[in-house]
Order: structure tokens, then C-alpha cells, then sequence
């Protein structure tokens, strides 16, 4: 109250007066808004079972903060405005005629805000996921009710309008599968690559490295496919989320050696070249004829 008797005798006009402690107000309203949110979090994150429920609450705290900004932001300019004289209402019913003629040419802008909000809503996407959405995939680093923000694996950053999103791909939900197929020679035996395969991938998970990663057995489907120069085997190992890839990388390192240790032939293409010495039709001259065949080993 003191203060307030300080401003009233002070020579600012009134209405000024009045702006500023509005001004005030909002900025501690913020504080209040955010540190009760940060509260809220908190608590939620306490009573979550999984890291999957405590990104859900990071990705909702953080849009509920864009929200109770812009609305205290909204109502502080507002009773500011009245403050200095200038009526709200033409405003508002100017924005509301000016709001239907925009509608009609912002309906991708609502769609957006829509589409964000059950997005949200249904849990489809939080941050830190990794997801792929409109043949563009990655890390999203920020989501708001108006647009994705994915980071791809080249450091490249999308922004994507949740508008244009009509399926997504999560790939970090509850667990995933590294799928790897393996190719071998025709004339190797499957029993044995599969047994070597095996005694890989229980190694792999036994070393102290990816034990936390992998959650079950490898699992061998079997041969998926006759190619043109090799037998294709397929596999997968059930993995943590986001883990995919760094398995099938190592399986695949490992599985290398093995197959060199024990002879396994790995297939590739290469060229043979034939050269034939001989005569032209004339006996005149030599000549020569030469054929390139694709073959593989």
C-alpha cells in the first residue's frame, strides 16, 4: 500500500500508473504460472512408472507454459488498453469480422492447432522421441500445438506443420526390433551359419556393453530369401528403444569375424575377364576378342 500511495502522489498520470502495476501483475502472474507448472511436473514425474510417462509430462508442461503465457500475455494487453482510454470493444469486434475474413484463407492454420492438440491429446508424439512423419524422420526436439520439430540423423532440422501429419511411425515406444538379414553362399550349410548366428548374438547379449540393451534371445526366422548370388537369413533381436541400431551394428561386426574364423563364405559380385588371341579372317593380322561376365562367389 505504500507503494500505491507513492504512485498516486507521484506526478505519472494515473492511467500510466495503472499500466504499470497491470504490467506488474501479469510479469508475477507468469512466475506464479510457471513455478506451479515446474511444482505439477515434479510431482508427476514422481508418481510416473516409466520413461515413457515422464516424457509425456515434459512435452504437456511444456505446451501448457506456451499456453498460460499467451493467455496472460492476451488479458494483460487488454486491460492495459482500457486503461489508456482506448475501447476493447471495437477491437474485438473488428477482430472477430477480421477473423472470419482470415478464416477463410487460415484453415490450414486451424487444422494445424487441431490436429496439435490431439496429437498431444493422444499421446502420439512427446519429445525425445524418435518418429517419422511426412517421408521426414528423426529426434523431435520441440513440439508445440502448431508444428513438429525433428532433428535427422545429419543434423538437419525439420519443422513440420502438425497439419500435414496424417500417420505417424514411432519408433520409441516400449521396446523395438533390430532386424538384420544375412547373406551367405549357396553352397554353405544353413544349420551351421544359423548355430554360428546363435552363438554370436549369446555372446553378444552376455557382454557387459549391451546386456542392459537387449531384452530377449535372437530370434531366426529363417531363409528369407533365394538372391541372385546369395541366401538371405533374417533375424532380429527384441532391444530397448532406440538401441535398434547400434545392435544390429555390432551383431553385424561380430558375425564378420566369426564367419572368417570359420570359413563362412560372405557373397559379392565381381567381373571375370576373358581375353582371346587369335586371327582375323584374313590371317592377316591378330586379333582379339574380349568378354566381361558378372559372376559372383
Amino acid at each position: 500500500m505504500e507503494y500505491f500511495t507513492i504512485f498516486e502522489h507521484s506526478r505519472l498520470p494515473k492511467e500510466l500508473l495503472h499500466v504499470i502495476v497491470i504490467l506488474i501483475l501479469a510479469w508475477l502472474l507468469m512466475g506464479v504460472s510457471r513455478k506451479l507448472l515446474r511444482m505439477f511436473r515434479n510431482y508427476m514425474n514422481t508418481r510416473s512408472d516409466s520413461a515413457e510417462e515422464t516424457k509425456r509430462i515434459e512435452t504437456l508442461a511444456r505446451v501448457f507454459r506456451y499456453i498460460s503465457t499467451v493467455v496472460i500475455s492476451l488479458v494483460a494487453g487488454m486491460l492495459a488498453l482500457s486503461e489508456l482510454g482506448i475501447s476493447i470493444a471495437p477491437i474485438l469486434g473488428a477482430a472477430g469480422v477480421v477473423g472470419i475474413a482470415i478464416g477463410f484463407g487460415a484453415q490450414s492454420l486451424v487444422k494445424d492447432y487441431f490436429n496439435g492438440f490431439f496429437l498431444l491429446l493422444e499421446n502420439q508424439i512427446r519429445q525425445g522421441d524418435v518418429v517419422e512423419v511426412c517421408d521426414k524422420g528423426g529426434l523431435v526436439e520441440d513440439i508445440t500445438l502448431r508444428y513438429v520439430c525433428l532433428r535427422d540423423y545429419e543434423g538437419n532440422v525439420h519443422y513440420i506443420p502438425n497439419g500435414l501429419i496424417t500417420t505417424v511411425t514411432n519408433k520409441s515406444r516400449g521396446y523395438a526390433y533390430a532386424v538384420i538379414d544375412v547373406s551367405i553362399a549357396y553352397s554353405e550349410n544353413i544349420d551351421e551359419v544359423c548355430k554360428i548366428m546363435r552363438e554370436v548374438a549369446t555372446q553378444l547379449r552376455s557382454s557387459e556393453a549391451f546386456t542392459s540393451k537387449i531384452l530377449d534371445d535372437i530370434d531366426i526366422a529363417g531363409v528369407q530369401d533365394w538372391a541372385d548370388s546369395a541366401i538371405v537369413i533374417r533375424c532380429r533381436f527384441k532391444t530397448v528403444t532406440l538401441e535398434q541400431w547400434g545392435v544390429r551394428r555390432e551383431f553385424l561386426r561380430r558375425l564378420k569375424e566369426s564367419f572368417d574364423a570359420h570359413g563362412i563364405e560372405i557373397p559379392y559380385n565381381h567381373m571375370d575377364l576373358t581375353i582371346y588371341a587369335g586371327q582375323d579372317k584374313q590371317g592377316s593380322a591378330p586379333a582379339f576378342r574380349l568378354e566381361i561376365q558378372d559372376k559372383s562367389v
